[in-house]
């Protein structure tokens, strides 16, 4: 994977870390950071040594604090915050939702604004103790976007999403976990453990499989019960002939752990 000027990448025993790494302004997402997460997403979906990623901000104050509004400060033409989502944060989470791998959000900071969107669009968020999470669209007078809109009230429910929307106050990593916004609070010391632990557990699983879950899992969201069993039956066919149920079976039938290869 080529070398990149806001992200560190690296990948270990199947699992791709992706660091946010401007930790001097939160891991604010400047035009540069923007473009090379797409970049990034898309390298590592064809990536087949990749089997679960893990996204995660640098430092320890910060997973990412959103758009970095000093950016574009003092400049006579007005950037178009509807052209930035289209072509920037839009195609971005629209990948971390499609790629057939899992996504595992590490929220070591603060995570607000469009940051809280990206760590929203991940299939599993492992947050510190010591973090928080804020819809601050609110404090400068802007709509929740890149996807914020979509994921809050299917996660906490219709006035829980309002309530955050509208009055932007912080989400302690306590209320967070407990109203189902994130699957585990771990002390701030051990949320790197506990995040790869479950990333190399992820990495370890059949790959295949797990893409086919996201995939109906997404289709789960707009479908009604019965075009949902139909779906579920072709899935379940096209997962059938993986390699990783073959391997999988004999497995259970030697009474000994798979060994998944991602196939």
């Amino acid at each position: 994977m080529s070398q990149y000027e806001t992200l560190l990448v690296s990948t270990k025993d199947g699992v791709c870390t992706v660091t946010l790494n401007r930790p001097d302004v939160y891991n604010a997402l400047n035009e540069q950071m923007k473009k090379e997460l797409n970049d990034a997403m898309k390298a590592l979906e064809k990536d087949a040594g990749v089997r679960c990623v893990v996204l995660r901000g640098a430092g320890d104050r910060a997973f990412c604090s959103g758009q970095d509004l000093k950016e574009h400060s003092g400049r006579e033409n007005k950037r178009s915050l509807r052209q930035s989502l289209e072509t920037m944060y839009n195609p971005l989470i629209r990948k971390i939702r499609a790629v057939e791998k899992p996504v595992v959000a590490m929220i070591n900071g603060v995570a607000a604004g469009a940051g809280m969107s990206i760590a929203l669009a991940c299939d599993m968020r492992i947050m510190a103790d010591t973090a928080r999470m804020i819809e601050v669209f609110i404090r400068i007078g802007l709509v929740p976007d890149s996807g914020s809109h979509w994921f809050l009230p299917r996660l906490v429910g219709m006035a829980r999403a309002f309530e955050y929307a509208a009055l932007g106050q912080d989400i302690s990593a306590a209320e967070a976990e407990r109203v189902g916004l994130v699957n585990k609070v771990v002390p701030a010391a051990e949320l790197e453990a506990a995040t790869m632990e479950l990333a190399d557990r992820l990495a370890k699983a059949p790959t295949k499989a797990i893409g086919l879950i996201k995939r109906t899992l997404n289709k789960a969201l707009s479908s009604d019960l019965d075009t949902l069993l139909e779906y579920e039956a072709v899935i379940q066919e096209i997962a059938s002939g993986t390699e990783d149920h073959r391997e999988g079976v004999t497995a259970f039938l030697e009474k000994r752990p798979a060994r998944f290869r991602g196939q």
